[in-house]
């Protein structure tokens, strides 16, 4: 039997790695242990209930204003003793977060085999965003087998070396997507709940905004585009659930005044796929949507000037608008007034994969460890 330990922090992670755990937890030859960092902390409790995933070892590292540096060295001070009781045959990682970079360091100190879930992901800008870019180009630098979720993303790795042991499974993102809207819809009355005061007939628009390098100017432009749509199409539901970073939950608070904009708290993961499903244009800044958001049909528009997720762009499921007001406005009201546009991005297949990708990766770490095809 093979120890595997899974190592991270945040809900991004815990998300994309619920059904990937539940995979391995089906297979005898397995045994699976869980290691939670807590670098996020009520949004990652959340994801583990959802998901009915119990860690083994919770490092309850989140501290108030901590720096990069300090968690850092918490994360492998902490990790350590761990590494030692467990003794992994593997330690799977996933993304980009600084979790993610510990648990890399700690399998190379070790000696453990590492596997990467998404890897392969560039915006190649080290600044953009920040740390992450950096967070996953040094954590290939360490890992033994690379689980690329699209071509363009194993192409990224060879384009830096990597050329052994590169495997294109799609992203678990998927996978987790549609076993939480599984859930969700076996449950539709307490997931709908806090959306009981939206006039959900009206047309949604789903907004999510939360990233450090658009504070300041950027998100303001943002503010103002949501403001001058909500006053121009007031038949309209703008949704946004609010970070609570004052850099932006004050800004929104201070600029979006129109009362068909729904400000909300952050959501729950099954709260957002709800009212996901429920939406009919999204823009984001996050990641993980711009992943999703195609499963769904939902056209996207991504606020940032450069994303590590271009298939989606390449296919024809998301545009990349940058932060100014005037392209935002322009580009949802091309979607609003344009079915045809409308439809070009709905209906195309999501490059991401179909939900098979933790079958996959189950797959070829049995394959590994039989023909033992990574020394």
């Amino acid at each position: 039997m093979q120890t595997i330990l899974f190592i991270f922090g945040t809900r991004p992670e815990a998300i994309k790695l619920a059904p990937l755990i539940h995979e391995f937890k089906r297979h005898n030859e397995f045994e699976v242990r869980i290691c939670v960092t807590g670098q996020h902390r009520e949004l990652l409790d959340q994801v583990l209930s959802f998901f009915s995933i119990t860690p083994d070892y919770d490092l309850a590292l989140m501290r108030p204003n901590q720096s990069l540096t300090s968690l850092t060295a918490l994360l492998l001070a902490g990790l350590e003793p761990i590494i030692e009781e467990v003794k992994p045959d593997w330690i799977f990682v996933q993304g980009d977060t600084t979790s993610a970079l510990a648990g890399a360091i700690v399998a190379f100190y070790n000696k453990i085999r590492l596997a990467h879930i998404e890897a392969g992901l560039r915006s190649h800008d080290i600044d953009i965003p920040f740390p992450e870019e950096m967070n996953r180009v040094l954590t290939t630098k360490i890992t033994t087998a690379h689980f690329a979720p699209t071509p363009l993303s194993a192409q990224n790795l060879k384009n830096e070396g990597v050329t052994n042991n590169v495997y294109i499974v799609g992203n678990t993102v998927i996978d987790a997507l549609k076993l939480g809207l599984s859930i969700v819809e076996q449950n539709n009355d307490k997931y709908s709940k806090p959306f009981d005061h939206i006039p959900l007939k009206n047309q949604t628009i789903l907004i999510t905004c939360h990233r450090r390098e658009s504070f300041g100017e950027q998100f303001i432009q943002i503010c103002q585009a949501i403001q001058t749509l909500a006053e121009k199409y007031p038949n309209l539901n703008f949704v946004y659930p609010l970070h609570l970073n004052p850099n932006i939950k004050d800004v929104a608070e201070a600029l979006l005044k129109a009362p068909n904009i729904f400000m909300l708290k952050p959501l729950e993961y099954p709260f957002l796929i709800w009212i996901m499903n429920k939406s009919h244009i999204i823009l984001t800044d996050s990641g993980g949507i711009q992943e999703e958001a195609p499963t769904l049909g939902k056209p996207l528009l991504v606020l940032r000037k450069v994303t590590e997720r271009a298939e989606g762009v390449k296919a024809g499921t998301a545009k990349l608008l940058g932060t100014d007001k005037n392209i935002i406005v322009k580009e949802v009201e091309a979607l609003l007034n344009n079915q045809n546009e409308y439809s070009k991005m709905s209906n195309v297949s999501n490059p991401y994969g179909n939900g098979d990708s933790s079958e996959q990766i189950v797959r070829i770490i049995k394959r590994i460890n039989t023909k033992k095809e990574i020394s």
